[in-house]
């Protein structure tokens, strides 16, 4: 690799980029509270929002008494389906708010008060009646639900369904584990609230350049707000502008337009020239802005006395709203997971009368894999093969779905290697291994995550004054994207990294997907590569001021006749109380096969966060829908528990050295939703380990441990 220097400095020598551990780059304006938050950029004498919200889960508005409202001082604007603006084009049914008197889930936005303070505008929010014609609501949902169907496709565009062989006459086999699973309704929380501040310009509806409505949004790319937000309020793209470089957090939430934008964009639209701020409450952010959907399964499984899997058969139920649909693909990791001859896997959902779902941090492998690891657990113990042993003995040699070949697959390697690090070898009979009142047990669970490329990227690499700069419309939501870019760019055009900035989340870069489905790292990685080799190829090793190309990223020629995945597997040790049903993680180890590791630390980063989202699913986050009125009952941070620091002792992220070159030009995979899966089942698992005592159903509270402990003995 050759380096060379910028005009006046001397030459570096030839340093990788790629592969160095280095400390994130906007880390300085964060932890100082510098960086720019949607709620803080600087606007003239803004306005605030409140929003309204409906009271009831189905029915209609009859009457809005905004009168005292009104009359408050300070107040510029009560927003209603009275008066707002009518939507152009309907690019999703949920952002098609205050359009008529119809209320489809509790928590729709159906209103707002604008004023000069935030204080006066929730106080005023507070002094609007609203009056409704409620309808019964239908609430809940469960495994063979009468109501359910099978859909076409469901998340990630993923088909409802797959069968192979003859699922019934091997289930008639072997050795037989059938069980079911739940997992409750989960919510996204990140540090930094749902925020937006609107500007309705005074420009020409006519003139297809000039913006008319510029957002500063927290979101997790600003591309996909142009192409659904900007029909709906009659925009151009080019009309739309959007600005997102700094995000405290999303897991997913922030990945899609909701409606709230629209409630923002319509209140600046009818204050032209006046900024609109909104900032959402953290009850708010728990009634309108996605969710993970709970999830009833039932997993029917067969091996022979060697472990050797026969059959499976693997169904979810779950809700999907009806204002909106959403489904999990809950079971579609199933499919390629295991070498089984026999399988049958289905999605099954059900419509209610509640908020709309959405993708949070690994959606559906999360879910399903909590059920089909804890099963493979069970069928362990039933045969009396060892777990490790018994998902080694079923690796597939190729993609089980598809015939396709994996790019690269080490599941075996994770799972060996963590056995060796973490001591699987002591692993004792369940319920032997006693400290006093603690049972300890050792636990394992594998993972997986799909490549998720769908579109092209474009990225563009510009110099000037002595520095490169690599532009797209990436975002950072906490990955370390400001930090990786530039080490790409670098490693490809051959110059000192720290001579490379970065510059995302602005609409107007080149376009490039939203950070979500772990796509980042090889999406956009490989346009820059592209955008890179083009710059030197054109304009050589002393480009004129101000030189700039464009280049688009794409898969390698002949990466679909591939199945391509990123793989690994979890540890857990577990401590359960006797006498408080508490249990506690002593330890967790991850391994991974993710492809080249393009920076240590914020890879590490990643993959730690997510082994801790998982933790924290595991023994703590659990929403509660009320099937009377539709409202989710522990809706704050108070009542919706996530892990804190002492939940979180001795965590450890390894990765094998690894290439794929069938995901990009960089060789990497993605990491982001790979630490989630299979964390519950292995501490499930463990937790079967310690005490002899199966828990099915997420989180593994002491209640439910004391439910197990009191339940009868089957047969």
């Amino acid at each position: 690799m050759t380096t060379t220097a910028a005009p006046g400095t001397a030459a570096a020598p030839p340093v990788a980029a790629i592969g160095a551990d280095r400390m994130r780059v906007d880390a300085p304006l964060k932890v100082t509270g510098t960086a720019p938050y949607a709620y803080e950029h600087p606007v003239e004498d803004p306005a605030h929002l409140f929003a309204l919200v409906s009271t009831i889960a189905r029915g209609r508005i009859t009457r809005i008494d905004a009168a005292a409202a009104r009359a408050l001082p300070g107040v510029r604007l009560v927003l209603t389906h009275e008066n707002a603006p009518r939507i152009r084009v309907r690019t999703d049914s949920a952002l098609t708010i205050l359009q008529s008197t119809e209320v489809s889930y509790r928590g729709e936005l159906v209103g707002a008060v604008v004023a000069d303070s935030p204080q006066v505008a929730r106080e005023a929010a507070g002094l609007v009646r609203i009056e409704y014609d409620e309808q019964p609501a239908e609430l809940g949902f469960g495994i063979d639900d009468p109501r359910s169907y099978e859909p076409r496709r469901v998340n990630a565009f993923r088909p409802g369904a797959h069968e192979r062989g003859d699922v019934d006459a091997g289930l008639r086999e072997g050795i037989r584990v059938d069980a079911e699973y739940t997992t409750p309704m989960e919510f996204h929380s990140p540090i930094e609230p749902h925020a937006v501040t609107a500007i309705w310009h005074d420009a020409s509806a006519l003139d297809p350049r000039a913006t008319r409505l510029t957002l500063y949004d927290t979101n997790q790319g600003t591309g996909l707000l142009g192409a659904l937000l900007g029909p709906v309020l009659g925009l151009l793209p080019a009309q739309l502008e959007v600005v997102s470089p700094y995000v405290g957090g999303s897991f997913g939430t922030k990945g899609w337009p909701h409606p709230h934008l629209v409630l923002v964009a319509m209140a600046a639209r009818l204050l032209p020239g006046r900024p609109v701020k909104f900032a959402m409450t953290r009850q708010q952010m728990f009634r309108s802005v996605g969710h993970r959907p709970a999830s009833a399964q039932r997993v029917r499984v067969s091996a022979d006395t060697e472990g050797r899997l026969i059959a499976l058969d693997h169904q979810s139920w779950s809700p999907t709203a009806r204002v909106k649909t959403y489904v999990d693909q809950t079971v579609s990791a199933t499919r390629m997971m295991y070498d089984v001859p026999h399988l049958r896997t289905v999605h099954h959902a059900v419509r209610q009368d509640a908020a709309p779902g959405m993708f949070m941090r690994a959606p559906g492998e999360f879910t399903g894999m909590f059920a089909l690891e804890t099963a493979l657990d069970e069928l362990a113990v039933a045969t009396g093969v060892d777990p490790v042993e018994l998902r080694v003995r079923n690796e597939p040699a190729r993609d089980p779905e598809s015939g396709k070949p994996f790019s690269t697959r080490d599941l075996v390697g994770c799972l060996t290697e963590g056995a060796a690090r973490f001591g699987w070898a002591d692993r004792t009979p369940p319920g032997e291994h006693r400290d006093g009142e603690w049972r300890v047990g050792l636990g394992v669970a594998s993972a997986a995550y799909p490549n998720q490329h769908f579109v092209p990227n474009r990225a563009g690499i510009r110099y000037s004054g002595g520095r490169w700069t690599v532009e797209l419309q990436a975002s950072d939501i906490g990955t370390g994207t400001w930090t990786i870019l530039p080490q790409i760019a670098a490693d490809t055009l051959g110059v000192p990294v720290d001579l490379v900035d970065a510059e995302i989340g602005h609409t107007g870069l080149p376009w490039a997907i939203m950070a979500g489905g772990s796509v980042g790292t090889y999406d956009w990685g490989d346009a820059v590569v592209a955008a890179a080799t083009r710059f030197r190829r054109r304009h050589g090793e002393s480009p004129r001021e101000g030189a700039h190309e464009t280049a688009t990223g794409r898969l390698p020629r002949g990466a679909r006749g591939y199945s391509r995945h990123s793989f690994g597997a979890h540890f857990a040790q577990v401590r359960v109380s006797t006498v408080t049903g508490e249990v506690r993680v002593d330890r967790m180890l991850g391994v991974f096969a993710a492809g080249r590791i393009i920076n240590p630390r914020t890879a590490r980063s990643q993959l730690i966060g997510g082994m801790t989202m998982g933790l924290s699913a595991a023994l703590h986050e659990e929403g509660f829908l009320d099937g009377r009125f539709g409202h989710v009952v522990n809706g704050d941070l108070a009542g919706y528990h996530v892990a804190a620091h002492a939940d979180v002792v001795d965590l450890e992220a390894v990765t094998l050295e690894e290439h794929d070159p069938w995901f990009g030009r960089t060789g990497a995979k993605g990491i982001g939703e790979l630490g989630i899966v299979g964390v519950p089942a292995a501490i499930g698992n463990a937790v079967f380990n310690a005490t002899g005592t199966r828990l099915r159903d997420l989180p593994f509270t002491p209640d439910r441990l004391f439910a197990a402990w009191e339940a009868p003995s089957p047969g």
